[in-house]
């Protein structure tokens, strides 16, 4: 099948990639010139395991990126993977979704004048978005009403940073919600060698249902999370161990083992942005989400409470703090909402001097945070070097082996409970026994 991407950020690229793999031909569309040029040279604009791979396998043949928007008439499926960034408020920012449908819809209007046209949303928006927003916006552009020859479906990613190839590829499920059956079958079509897999569930829904279900499943996730959390406080007050009593609730095959890990809490740029926006959309029909404001508000204060277990064993002004992990988890250099960050902010309000190691992040927090006040470390070991105390905030295994020889005082407070030699250390907290 031919296919089109409109964007290639986190989401785009990685959906062009696997797409192309699956062996189908691919078109990026990018406004970016830098990104569109990185892609036609075979080289990942981001850091994911097994992505830069395939787009070095398919770049020139499978896989083409343009900034042409006219390039998606050549095209049976167009896929809308635009940013919906968080307003001031929480809310989503619609903007660049919108004038993507613009685009896209002027782009359309001739090839809708002889052939049919499905344009699906991939990115995650609240529901009504896909029907009340896109769907109108590419009817006044292309001059073709939603059901005649243009047909519209929603369906959500649930991509993991540093695991999204083999999410995709490799999903427990797939959401299609579609405007008519032959809009689904199209989409069951291209996904066919997934849904292949006895593991994979096909789940067929209205377009409504399928942009609701991946704010349901990222609000979840993240009240699981913050509970967790919770627990692990309390636990810590008893003097009990956190990670036992959790694994023990975890073998109820009602709540499941996964998730069960209490720590720094979540972040990212999916789990803050959707739970913020499903408590405004929410808000927004009259409807108060006490429960989520709770949840919020238990992993905004994680931070400060492992800075609060330094300062018990660290006098924090002037003091030479190494940050060990800046990317919100292992395995990608994405920064967004870090909890990493949240810790540095503390800290840098306390007096300390954070130096700070992370093996594949420490430029996007350059580039991002230019003004940040503190000092990049070369190694772990070049962090740790002189400190007077250290924090884990992610857990990348290469801080397994860690050695604490050169440090002034060998303090550590382990948000993220990393498998470190505690004999080695003077104090060693973790933030939630």
């Amino acid at each position: 099948m031919h296919v089109s991407i409109v964007g290639s950020g986190y989401v785009g690229t990685t959906v062009a990639a696997c797409l192309a793999d699956l062996g189908h031909d691919i078109v990026n569309v990018e406004i970016d010139e830098d990104v569109v040029d990185a892609l036609n040279a075979g080289e990942a604009p981001i850091h994911e395991e097994g992505l830069e791979q395939r787009i070095a396998d398919h770049a020139g043949s499978r896989l083409e990126a343009t900034t042409e928007y006219a390039d998606v008439r050549e095209t049976d499926v167009t896929f809308l993977c635009l940013p919906t960034p968080q307003a001031d408020d929480g809310s989503l920012e619609l903007a660049l979704m919108r004038a993507g449908a613009e685009m896209l819809g002027e782009a359309l209007a001739p090839k809708l004048e002889v052939d049919d046209h499905l344009v699906v949303v991939k990115s995650t928006v609240l529901p009504g978005t896909t029907e009340d927003v896109v769907g109108p916006i590419l009817e006044a552009e292309a001059g073709t009403a939603v059901g005649d020859g243009l047909e519209l479906a929603m369906n959500p990613e649930f991509l993991r940073m540093g695991t999204a190839v083999a999410d995709f590829l490799e999903p427990e499920k797939v959401v299609i919600g579609a405007t008519s059956d032959d809009a689904a079958a199209t989409l069951r079509e291209l996904y066919a060698p997934i849904l292949a897999r006895e593991e994979t569930a096909l789940v067929e829904t209205g377009i409504r249902e399928a942009e609701l279900i991946k704010y349901a499943n990222n609000a979840f996730l993240a009240s699981k999370v913050s509970l967790v959390n919770e627990l692990g406080n309390v636990a810590r007050e008893y003097g009990a161990d956190a990670y036992e009593v959790l694994a023990a609730v975890g073998l109820d095959d009602r709540i499941s083992e996964r998730f069960m890990r209490s720590g720094l809490g979540w972040g990212g740029s999916c789990f803050p942005k959707d739970v913020d926006a499903l408590r405004a959309g929410a808000r927004e029909q009259g409807y108060d989400p006490a429960l989520l404001d709770a949840v919020v508000a238990v992993n905004d204060a994680q931070p400060r409470r492992l800075v609060g277990l330094l300062a018990d064993h660290v006098d924090l002004e002037a003091a030479r703090i190494a940050v060990l992990g800046l990317s919100f988890k292992p395995g990608t250099d994405d920064v967004r909402k870090s909890r990493a960050l949240d810790v540095i902010d503390v800290l840098l309000e306390r007096g300390a001097r954070p130096v700070a190691y992370d093996p594949v992040a420490m430029g996007n927090v350059r580039e991002r945070y230019p003004d940040l006040e503190i000092e990049y470390a070369e190694s772990a070991d070049d962090a740790l070097s002189g400190a007077d105390g250290a924090v884990v905030a992610t857990d990348w295994p290469e801080f397994d082996d860690l050695s604490f020889d050169g440090m002034a005082r060998r303090v550590l407070v382990d948000g993220r409970r990393i498998d470190v030699d505690r004999d080695a250390l003077e104090v060693y907290e973790g933030l939630t026994w």
